[in-house]
């Protein structure tokens, strides 16, 4: 009958080196998500979502496993330690849950469009208040703002599967800031007593392309963490951007804002919708580099983000 071997675990401030905590006869089998939940009993200010370990303080070890935060799923005895384990712990903050953080990114700009849209006092002077815009195309321009709000609110009770579990308070304030504040910019010319229009975009094709993308990977995740699969088109045809592009959703995304923009023919929007394509373009490329690291299989004709270009 085998012996089991168990582990000692230190855990240091990354900072101050100063040991925190000492864990004797941890199982070998433990996972990081085990000793995080171990480490709060000890300091209950510091729940597990909150805490990052790594193996080496500085971040710059040759080793990737060494030089990254730990993932919760990572086995104690497959980690390059010996059966005392020296671990250093950072403080990430107070977190929230990614279903709160989109709901308060999104529910902002649906409400502050609305505010502009039906002319609230004190936003455009008084006379104005609660006035409507003669101009259909202002109108269409809420409906298309709030569907697109909307169908992320339904995408992120009813649809999205989020991998990690929190984020910094800190970057919720940043991209609340982002969101409510380009919201509000946009929605003040659009929405201006002034403002006169010109013709609108096909914004709805690219809001249900957008949709239909967020289903296929929600499905592709639905067949178990385990199961690691690229996706692949299918028998939706808003689907079958997959031949040409790794994240036809930040494609058909850009659709949506650049024909918002083009509805309007507003520099905010417009602004808007450049930033939102560098950025998209930022993720579409490290989730493309991601898929050709880990499938050797995966198509070559792929782009990150644009057919034949980028």
């Amino acid at each position: 009958m085998s012996r089991t071997i168990f582990f000692e675990v230190e855990i240091l401030d990354s900072r101050t080196k100063q040991q925190l905590c000492f864990l004797d006869k941890v199982e070998p089998h433990s996972t990081i998500g085990d000793i995080k939940c171990l480490f709060h009993k000890s300091y209950p200010k510091w729940y597990p979502s909150r805490q990052a370990l790594k193996l080496d303080p500085s971040g710059l070890h040759v080793l990737l496993s060494e030089g990254k935060a730990l993932r919760d799923d990572d086995i104690l005895q497959s980690l390059p330690v010996g059966t005392t384990a020296t671990m250093y712990f950072r403080d990430l903050g107070p977190q929230l849950g990614w279903t709160m953080v989109f709901l308060a990114e999104y529910m902002g700009p649906l409400l502050i469009y609305l505010l502009f849209y039906f002319r609230v006092p004190y936003i455009y002077t008084h006379k104005y208040a609660f006035t409507a815009s003669p101009y259909p195309v202002v109108s269409m321009a809420c409906a298309c703002h709030s569907f697109h709000y909307i169908k992320r609110l339904i995408e992120t009770i009813f649809v999205h599967r989020f991998s990690h579990g929190t984020m910094p308070l800190r970057t919720i304030v940043r991209n609340c800031a982002y969101y409510w504040g380009f919201a509000a910019w946009l929605a003040y010319y659009i929405n201006h007593p002034l403002y006169t229009p010109p013709s609108y975009g096909e914004i709805q094709l690219c809001e249900a392309g957008n949709f239909s993308i967020h289903l296929t990977l929600n499905n592709l995740r639905g067949e178990g963490h385990k199961t690691r699969k690229f996706p692949s088109p299918t028998k939706n045809p808003f689907t079958w951007l997959f031949f040409f592009v790794s994240c036809p959703n930040y494609t058909y995304e850009v659709g949506a804002w650049v024909s918002f923009s083009i509805m309007t023919q507003c520099v905010p929007v417009a602004l808007f919708a450049f930033l939102g394509f560098i950025q998209m373009t930022i993720w579409a490329k490290g989730k493309h580099r991601t898929y050709n690291r880990e499938f050797k299989d995966y198509p070559n004709l792929r782009m990150p983000i644009l057919p034949f270009i980028l």
